[in-house]
């Protein structure tokens, strides 16, 4: 069974190739400003010019082509709006042009899965603007991954006060391009028990969609492409701007 997947939710766009749970292949959208301080906040290049370029690099070096696949996996949310667009778009357009079978994958589930080698809570950490994050809480123990919390999108506080209530102890690693914005809170607040990456030496997001992806189709769990729509924990900047009083619709 071989698996393609996809995420443009995040900060930096991937593509992983995964066959029979294995990675195959894998390739990410440079970004020159990954390795950014704490406090700064990760630009988000392109990923509407760089996506397509990737799957066609990354097939190719695999010596693969779409007839080949069993399906396409894409991560659906919650993440950047125009990024999750861009993702679905692309995946919905190869999905009809290939008669391929699609299967959205969360993006919190993903970010947590890349995460190997570690126990304790992971608490996918992702900016999403407007003093807020996307984040959830997930115990990993050995090769079992447990979700404790439903997606949240709060102020960073919150969520670290939501992680205690659910552990009160436990170390923690904070994954995402959240952590290089609230990191010193994130410390202020649990010291000891926090660490943090921007996901660096683990494998891409996209890797961890295709893995869970082929968990779905191996259950013949996939979705109808058409109304598969993206996971949003709240509306838009358009929306909302649609919404106040005195604008017109």
């Amino acid at each position: 069974m071989k698996v393609l997947g996809i995420d443009t939710a995040t900060a930096v766009a991937s593509v992983a190739l995964v066959e029979d749970g294995k990675l195959v292949l894998e390739a990410v959208q440079s970004n020159g400003n990954q390795e950014a301080a704490v406090g700064a906040r990760v630009e988000r290049p392109n990923h509407a010019v760089a996506i397509l370029p990737l799957l066609d690099g990354l097939l190719k070096r695999a010596g693969k082509s779409m007839d080949e696949l069993s399906a396409l996996a894409v991560s659906i949310g919650p993440g950047s709006f125009t990024g999750l667009r861009i993702g679905l778009s692309t995946v919905k357009g190869l999905a009809y042009g290939w008669s391929v079978p699609v299967v959205g994958v969360p993006t919190l589930d993903a970010v947590a899965e890349r995460v190997m080698g570690w126990e304790g809570l992971v608490c996918p950490f992702l900016d999403a603007r407007r003093k807020e994050v996307y984040a959830a809480v997930f115990r990993r123990k050995a090769t079992v991954l447990e979700r404790l919390s439903e997606d949240l999108v709060d102020s960073p506080g919150k969520v670290i006060d939501r992680i205690r209530s659910c552990d009160p102890s436990s170390p923690c690693l904070f994954i995402g391009d959240g952590t290089s914005v609230y990191g010193d809170l994130i410390e202020g607040v649990l010291g000891g028990r926090a660490s943090l990456t921007l996901g660096e030496g683990f494998p891409s997001i996209a890797s961890a969609v295709a893995r869970l992806g082929e968990q779905r189709l191996k259950r013949s769990d996939f979705d109808t492409v058409g109304p598969l729509v993206p996971l949003y924990l709240r509306p838009s900047e358009a929306e909302l701007k649609r919404g106040c009083p005195g604008d017109k619709l």
